[in-house]
């Protein structure tokens, strides 16, 4: 997955968490000039503006004095939306049940992405169930996996049948 550094969640995450919220994951892509760090963030009750600034705050300050990231970057503080990114495994069992789209670093049975309903996780692997046909797919094959909304799947949305 696109999780950030190690040094960086374990700097992040406790933060968050101690905030009140839940840290959903974490995106670090790096850049000379440009780079990008976004923190998901969730709570029972919803995301609001208040919330991303509220985080933003304690983060921006935390980051200044530790300086973990060498270089300028942009900040970012995020719900994740209806189609909320995964990062972790315990997000799939979670949502068990629910479809999502994954991308995969090599293909599988020739494709690098899948769309399927989870069926459940067995160690390291999630099970994708799309039609008649189930796909084991190792966690560290995932470059990326999102939450496909209800409403897409549908009749009329872009997965419907």
């Amino acid at each position: 997955m696109k999780q950030a550094p190690e040094h960086l969640v374990d700097l992040i995450e406790p933060i968050v968490e101690g905030l009140g919220y839940e840290c959903v994951g974490i995106e670090y892509n790096p850049h000379p000039t440009n780079g990008m760090l976004r923190i998901y963030i969730d709570s029972e009750n919803g995301i609001l503006l208040d919330d991303c600034t509220k985080v933003s705050h304690q983060i921006s300050g935390v980051l200044d004095v530790e300086d973990p990231i060498q270089g300028e970057y942009h900040l970012e503080i995020s719900s994740p939306g209806e189609d909320r990114p995964f990062f972790k495994l315990s997000q799939f069992e979670r949502f068990a049940g629910s479809t999502v789209t994954v991308s995969l670093f090599k293909p599988i049975d020739k494709r690098k992405k899948i769309t399927g309903r989870i069926q459940g996780v067995e160690g390291d692997d999630v099970l994708l169930q799309e039609g008649e046909q189930i796909f084991r797919i190792p966690f560290q094959a995932m470059s990326k996996a999102r939450l496909v909304p209800e409403y897409l799947l549908t009749k009329g949305g872009r997965h419907g049948k």
